[in-house]
């Protein structure tokens, strides 16, 4: 019994694998079908080149042009004014900014300015006998000097012995140090030095200053500058007073400026160089932020296309006969989205959107809105 079914699983065996031989013959012999040649769409440009302005986009925060930072050169208490010392607070040319309490200073000098007084004073009996000549310019001094003015300059002295004379009283120098006081006792008033607008107030009235604080910032708000960063290969191509356009983040609002400065030395660690752009406008305020756009040159037989349209090999694709191909290209000028190329044979037809898996030798087709 054993025997009989180790013969029928033999036969069953053999049977099964002839059966599967001629199966793989047969599909062997089969012809493989032709995959059909897909043709992809594409859309192009046929190339014309002409002269393109090269702008270099820029940004920065407005400066006001005149800023005059308020700094104490001397200590006392910030006297309450006509005006209140707080941003935003706007000036005259030559008003009161800050006055600082001096009458104790105000002493000193006017001690000084009673000893030159009384030095001149004692010599005129001499100068009278000795110097007959030069007496009446001093006596003209003596009667103009006034304590409550700033002290008149001395009379020139015309002779090496009216010189010994004045000087050997100490008359010189007790004048320069009069003049020292009052240049000290001018620093106790701090005064505008133009129209404007205090935009920073780091004090109030009634507190103490001490002699190199920092008080406030006073701009006058009618001219700004915003400072760029140029890359140095358009340096030579800036010229002072070129008109440059300017806008807000936004885009809702333009302004016009000029090229008022530009930097006479390259940054070593960015290689660009400082362009300081003027604008005028009375929506302008400091800090804020502009874009602008400098036109540096005209490029002469030259493209400007998408940047994602060159390879980075610096080609781009081209159609021949239904065939895409490649072209060397020499890109000139990069910008966020554009760049321009020359070396780019008028006529040739280029890729003007971007191809997925493009690959020189590809068929395409171009793609015709007639015809669609």
């Amino acid at each position: 019994m054993r025997k009989t079914i180790l013969t029928i699983l033999g036969l069953l065996l053999i049977v099964a694998s002839f059966f599967i031989a001629k199966l793989l013959i047969d599909n062997k012999n089969k012809v493989k079908p032709i995959a059909p040649k897909v043709v992809k769409v594409i859309f192009a440009d046929t190339v014309k080149n002409s002269t393109i302005p090269i702008v270099i986009p820029a940004n920065g925060n407005l400066t006001a042009k005149r800023r005059f930072e308020l700094y104490a050169e001397v200590e006392g208490i910030f006297k309450p004014g006509s005006v209140l010392f707080k941003p935003g607070q706007e000036y005259r040319k030559g008003q009161t900014l800050i006055r600082i309490e001096d009458s104790e200073y105000y002493a000193t000098v006017q001690s000084a300015k009673s000893d030159l007084y009384n030095a001149i004073a004692a010599i005129m009996a001499d100068l009278r006998l000795d110097f007959p000549e030069v007496y009446p310019k001093w006596d003209a001094y003596l009667r103009s000097f006034d304590l409550n003015k700033a002290t008149p300059k001395l009379p020139e002295m015309t002779s090496e012995k009216e010189n010994y004379f004045i000087t050997g009283r100490s008359i010189v120098s007790n004048y320069y140090n009069v003049k020292n006081l009052e240049q000290r006792l001018s620093k106790y008033i701090i005064t505008t030095p133009f129209n404007g607008i205090l935009t920073e107030a780091l004090v109030n009235e009634g507190t103490l200053i001490r002699s190199g604080q920092k008080l406030g910032t006073f701009i006058d708000p009618s001219v700004y500058e915003m400072e760029v960063a140029i890359s140095k290969s358009f340096a030579s191509l800036l010229q002072v007073g070129e008109t440059v356009a300017l806008n807000n983040l936004e885009g809702t609002e333009t302004y016009t400026g000029k090229v008022s400065r530009v930097n006479g030395s390259v940054d070593p660690n960015t290689q660009t160089i400082q362009v300081y752009i003027e604008v005028k406008h009375d929506n302008l305020k400091e800090g804020m932020y502009l874009e602008a756009n400098v036109d540096a040159r005209d490029e002469e037989n030259a493209i400007q296309i998408d940047r994602n349209l060159l390879l980075e090999t610096k080609e781009i694709f081209v159609v021949r006969d239904s065939v895409l191909d490649v072209i060397p290209v020499k890109p000139i000028h990069f910008s966020d989205t554009k760049v321009v190329l020359k070396d780019v044979p008028d006529g040739s037809v280029i890729v003007s959107r971007p191809i997925q898996g493009g690959y020189a030798g590809m068929l395409v087709k171009v793609f015709n809105e007639q015809n669609n």
